[in-house]
């Protein structure tokens, strides 16, 4: 089967430490999530879903005018594994892999998105992270097989240890792999990363 990479953008956090709701925030002009689904379709991704909270309305509208699918998770106070799962099940069969992407990272490149995809192209059963510096980083991209293995007694991070030999690290040139923010400090920082760098 051809290698085919969609994108499950997990936009469904409560911003609990940031105080208000981190993917509308401003960045550069656009909102966080702007950042990352343009990212995303800019690299290649095939199909984006993005799963929403129970309050996710105005996430939803934000996103509206993108070719992509919202999904609604109705738990309150979902965990990833929830998001993660209502992503993985409404992403098409002929998705061979998905970069699982949060809005806490919206300064990573479209060139990561395409290097990771490149590398599942080669290795369609490997799990790729992105390595810079010598740290792991996101997004992560997860063959859809593995993905099955998912369920709500297991995470995405028990995907990654259950078996170390399938995992790949893939260097990249980006520092937006290891930028998160989930403090009013944190986005701080991103916003003066976002307005210093080249380019």
């Amino acid at each position: 089967m051809k290698a085919r990479v969609g994108a499950i953008l997990l936009a469904a956090g409560v911003s609990r430490r940031m105080g208000t709701c981190k993917q509308l925030l401003p960045l550069g002009g656009k909102t966080v999530i702007a950042h990352c689904l343009e990212a995303l379709l800019a690299g290649g991704a095939e199909e984006v879903v993005v799963v929403v909270g129970p309050q996710g309305d105005a996430v939803a509208e934000e996103v509206k005018d993108y070719p992509l699918t919202v999904v609604r998770i109705v738990i309150p106070h979902g965990d990833m594994a929830a998001s993660a799962l209502a992503g993985r099940d409404s992403l098409s069969t002929g998705m061979s892999g998905a970069l699982i992407t949060l809005c806490d990272y919206p300064l990573v490149s479209p060139r990561t998105m395409e290097l990771l995809s490149a590398h599942h192209a080669e290795e369609p059963d490997s799990i790729i992270i992105p390595l810079h510096e010598g740290r792991k980083g996101h997004p992560v991209l997860f063959p859809r097989h593995v993905l099955g293995e998912l369920d709500r007694s297991r995470t995405l991070r028990d995907l990654v240890r259950a078996s170390p030999d399938r995992v790949r690290l893939v260097e990249v040139c980006d520092p937006g792999v290891l930028i998160d923010m989930d403090t009013p400090e944190e986005y701080r920082k991103v916003s003066a990363f976002y307005r210093e760098r080249p380019g």
